[in-house]
């Protein structure tokens, strides 16, 4: 193509390989159009040009964000940019940007909060995680608890030094339902001297309503066996409505989190496995061959995403996979809840925690909510593989790995 010769040129470079996809695209008239009006195309020839760094700092400077976004996907897809976690990229300039409307008297004290435990835990679970992106709401809702806090106590006319625990009752009482998530603050700077004493009582139950167990397994059974259903979808309800996933956990598993031995699939999930049984192991294996039709101007294969979307080398958007769920009777919240609390009854706190992706404490409640008596653990077991066969699918292959 004469228009990508013009923008890349065609020697040798760091954006040799997205000439090569552009060159080699599946529909060289959409591929001609997006080099000669897109964008983000248009953010290319600037990069090739010299004019913008070949960095993440200068796309994330750009004036037209989405477009650099996108094209940022293309070049990391292409091997041109380095991977990065945008998640966490996108919470330190959010935090910049949260602290700047902070009021100036409280700017110092929030800043340190969030430069040592709040970026600093995210930093900490980026490194340790297998890969990309870190989960950032809950830093997000410490800060802004933090912050609501303090103006809380200029309205009562004292600052964090002097605030007593009158102040701290009053605040859980009248604040907003978010008002015990304080309480990370609270222990920050407690331990830094900053404050007294003040104890903060546990968060507001906040549960809601569970899928009741006889209506998830009829879910379960449509989703196993119409096969005029997309499989991606199938897979995604079941792993929703039995192993308590969440739809942001989901969509970005990858192929390489399937292990297939001695016939028997295994699903890693963080340091757990577990051994998934039929007919659900097929679906999956039938998903993990699946090549998704290119549908970029730049395609990007193989997908190392079991659920790829539609920007480069990016997985699948949560909220669009949860919408498409909603619309096949998987109520994806009351599901989950009724899935935990089916796990918690099985299983340790701590593989549940590693299992679903949540905190060891909420795996805690969650096995207190079911009453989980471990007495009677092999007979829960065999009870549930003596059920339909939605119900068998629980995971009694469960490992630590």
């Amino acid at each position: 193509m004469e228009r990508t010769r013009e923008v890349l040129g065609d020697g040798p470079g760091p954006l040799r390989s997205v000439r090569d996809a552009l060159v080699s695209a599946p529909q060289p008239y959409s591929a001609h159009n997006w080099l000669r009006s897109g964008v983000s195309a248009a953010i290319l020839a600037e990069v090739a040009s010299g004019a913008l760094a070949l960095t993440h700092e200068a796309l994330d400077r750009h004036p037209r964000p989405r477009a650099a976004n996108y094209l940022r996907h293309v070049l990391v897809a292409h091997g041109a940019l380095p991977e990065r976690d945008d998640a966490l990229a996108r919470l330190e300039a959010w935090v910049a940007v949260r602290l700047s409307s902070a009021a100036p008297q409280h700017r110092q004290v929030l800043r340190s909060y969030a430069t040592w435990r709040v970026l600093r835990r995210a930093r900490q679970r980026a490194e340790a995680a297998r890969r990309p992106p870190t989960r950032t709401a809950r830093a997000k809702t410490c800060l802004n608890a933090a912050m609501a806090f303090l103006s809380f106590l200029d309205e009562q006319g004292t600052d964090l030094q002097g605030a007593a625990q009158a102040d701290m009752d009053t605040w859980l009482s009248t604040g907003p339902p978010s008002a015990p998530e304080v309480a990370d603050f609270i222990d920050w700077a407690m331990g830094r001297k900053l404050c007294g004493r003040l104890v903060v009582g546990s968060r507001r139950s906040n549960e809601g309503l569970a899928m009741d167990d006889d209506h998830r397994f009829e879910v379960v059974r449509g989703l196993l066996r119409d096969d005029s259903l997309e499989v991606a979808d199938r897979v995604a309800g079941c792993l929703v409505l039995l192993y308590g996933q969440q739809i942001s956990r989901i969509v970005t598993l990858r192929r390489d989190q399937l292990d297939e031995q001695g016939g028997a699939l295994r699903l890693h999930l963080g340091p757990t496995s577990i051994e998934v049984p039929e007919p659900l192991a097929s679906l999956l294996k039938a998903l993990a061959r699946s090549r998704r039709p290119k549908v970029g101007v730049v395609p990007v294969t193989p997908s190392p995403w079991l659920f790829p979307g539609l920007d480069p080398g990016q997985p699948l958007n949560a909220a669009y996979l949860g919408q498409r769920l909603r619309r096949l009777g998987v109520a994806t919240m009351p599901g989950r809840r009724r899935a935990l609390v089916h796990l918690a009854g099985q299983l340790p706190a701590a593989v549940v925690a590693d299992l679903v992706g949540i905190q060891a404490t909420t795996a805690v409640h969650w096995s207190r909510a079911a009453g989980a008596d471990w007495t009677t653990y092999a007979a829960e077991l065999v009870r549930d593989r003596d059920r339909d066969p939605g119900a068998r699918l629980t995971p009694a292959g469960t490992t630590g790995d």
